[in-house]
C-alpha cells in the first residue's frame, strides 16, 4: 500500500503522454532532471545564500522622495 507499481506508473505515462504530447516529453524531463540537480545541490551545500539587497543597491533602486509641495494646482470633482 502506497507504492506505485508497474500498472500506475504506465497510467501515469500515457496521461501525461495525452497531456503534453510526445514532442514536449523531452524538455518536460529534462526540466524535471535539472530541478532535482538544483534542489540536491541546495540541500548539500552549508552556505547560506543572502537574499537581501546591499544598501548600495536599494538605494539606487528607489526613487527620491516626493515633495509636498503645491506651487499652484486647480482641484477638479469627477463624477
Amino acid at each position: 500500500m502506497g507504492g506505485l507499481g508497474m500498472g500506475e506508473l504506465i497510467v501515469i505515462l500515457v496521461i501525461v503522454l495525452l497531456v503534453f504530447g510526445a514532442n514536449r516529453l523531452p524538455q518536460i524531463g529534462e526540466g524535471v532532471g535539472k530541478a532535482i540537480r538544483n534542489l540536491k545541490r541546495g540541500l548539500n551545500t552549508d552556505e547560506e545564500i543572502e537574499v537581501t539587497p546591499k544598501d548600495k543597491q536599494v538605494a539606487s533602486r528607489t526613487a527620491p522622495a516626493a515633495k509636498d509641495e503645491v506651487s499652484d494646482a486647480e482641484v477638479v470633482e469627477r463624477r
